[in-house]
């Protein structure tokens, strides 16, 4: 078992940004979150210099551009990627057991932070070589490094962005970079293809009119109605009594949304399934006697461009079995399928080829894929859920031990926190389970129905600002009471 005092010598050469030497007021930190989302826009808005847009295959990549808060061809193709991985990778070996890291001494987890941070920057790297490989981010001839280097140096600023948004912003930068990427993909689809195929329905003319116009805004619709559920979800939850054991007659409610976790399940489920996709895909040539082991996993097919280039397409193989890889229900005009009568008929006839590590071909129906996806979805998504509480401090024994420490019991019990545990065992680990089954099935809903944004970002999107909501609520109570604050620094 090792710690991270061995790496000491490494992450001393690690920059890192100071926290501010006062506390920064409500307006200063607004000030701050402007300036990290002006630069973040600034780049989300850039093309990359020497990249071939027009050879980019955007409907296969609107997916992993949402989770990752990125832009395909710009200089955010990276986006968060990084970030996340390196989290989820940190966290899978803290769980084994590999590293021994204490996260309650500050000493440890300002190590720890660094480590992260490392991680990152290497893993950027590498992703941007991995975009630039794959042919998702295609270079112009003798722009290889050239593009590399952009990608690469940008998703090091964002990881710089994010832990100034952090020091200096109001919430996390990833959460906002998150949920700006995604109100951009909701306007401007709605804006430049939803309402682009109901002018052509109505131009067109005829009865069908106006129900063609209004089945164009079906994926906006359908956006709305997780939204509607999600707001509805994210204020479900359950009060526990409590009394403040040094003081008789104070009380209070321990509140447990039924949310528990909020969207984090769903992050990093699709931030694995997203990885996955565009990792085998540098598997995509294999040929000889792995060719057919390959294409077991993964099977991809290169989809020629307006400019005669390709790209490749995730349609075959296990992997594309749990992925989330479904058309878009628009016109083909807007790179969709055809509308929603063509989906419909795809999902219910469309078969994906699987072969078999001896070079067999066995046809999967659509429907299989969709019952695959949907199941290993959840399931995946229950795993995180259980798994982040434990990590991040939330679980019932460290909940309870918080309780304690800080002076609170459950009225009618004794003040023990193993007693404080048990009850709690009663409800958390239920609604964590059943909290990420619902944000689960309505991402699967969202995408199944081709929402506008994608079901993960309206989620993401709709839970970043409740959180940013209370985030500023806090931070309008520390500033009305200045007292509450100095008690809590």
């Amino acid at each position: 078992m090792a710690d991270l005092h061995s790496l000491d010598p490494i992450l001393k050469y690690v920059p890192t940004i100071k926290r501010p030497s006062t506390p920064l007021s409500f307006r200063e930190k607004m000030v701050w979150t402007g300036i990290i989302m002006g630069i973040f826009f600034l780049m989300f808005s850039t093309p990359a210099w020497g990249v071939s847009i027009q050879s980019i295959n955007q409907p296969v990549l609107q997916l992993i551009s949402i989770i990752f808060a990125s832009r395909i061809g710009y200089l955010t193709t990276v986006g968060i990627g990084p970030i996340v991985i390196a989290s989820i990778v940190l966290q899978l070996i803290i769980g084994s057991g590999v590293i021994n890291v204490d996260l309650n001494d500050t000493e440890v987890r300002g190590r720890f932070q660094g480590l992260q941070k490392l991680s990152a920057m290497v893993i950027a790297v590498i992703e941007a070589m991995v975009f630039v490989n794959a042919g998702y981010a295609p270079p112009q001839p003798g722009f290889y490094w050239i593009v590399v280097a952009q990608l690469a140096l940008t998703a090091i600023i964002i990881i710089y962005l994010d832990e100034a948004m952090t020091k200096y912003g109001i919430t996390s930068g990833i959460n906002l970079f998150i949920a700006g990427g995604v109100s951009y993909a909701i306007v401007a689809g709605t804006i430049n293809v939803l309402g682009a195929e109901a002018a052509q329905a109505i131009a067109a003319g005829g009865a069908a009119a106006l129900p063609n116009a209004l089945a164009a805004f079906g994926p906006l619709f359908s956006a709305i109605v997780v939204l509607i559920i999600s707001i509805y979800v994210f204020n479900l939850k359950v009060e526990l009594p409590m009394v403040f054991s040094q003081f008789r007659g104070v009380g209070g409610r321990l509140p447990i949304p039924l949310l528990y976790v909020s969207v984090l399940p769903v992050i990093l489920t699709y931030s694995l399934l997203a990885s996955l996709t565009f990792w085998f895909a540098l598997f995509a040539h294999v040929s000889g006697s792995l060719m057919y082991l390959a294409r077991f996993f993964a099977y991809y097919q290169f989809v020629p461009t307006t400019t005669g280039a390709v790209s490749p397409e995730l349609v075959g193989g296990l992997l594309y079995l749990i992925s989330p890889n479904f058309p878009l229900p628009y016109s083909t005009t807007f790179g969709g399928i055809g509308g929603y009568g063509v989906y419909f008929t795809y999902l219910a006839t469309h078969t994906s080829p699987l072969y078999l590590p001896n070079g067999a071909l066995v046809q999967v129906p659509e429907w299989v894929h969709i019952i695959v996806f949907t199941i290993v979805f959840v399931l995946l998504s229950i795993l995180f859920g259980k798994f982040w509480i434990e990590m991040t401090g939330q679980s019932p024994k460290n909940v309870a031990e918080q309780l304690q420490s800080a002076g609170w019991q459950i009225p009618g019990f004794r003040r023990d926190p193993r007693i404080t545990e048990t009850l709690l065992n009663k409800y958390i680990p239920v609604i964590t389970v059943l909290g990420s089954i619902i944000v689960a099935l309505l991402a699967v809903f969202a995408t199944l129905t081709g929402a506008v944004g994608t079901g993960i970002g309206v989620l993401l999107t709709v839970g970043i600002m409740y959180m940013l909501y209370q985030q500023i609520e806090q931070e309008h109570a520390l500033e009305a009471y200045p007292k509450i604050n100095e008690l809590l620094s």
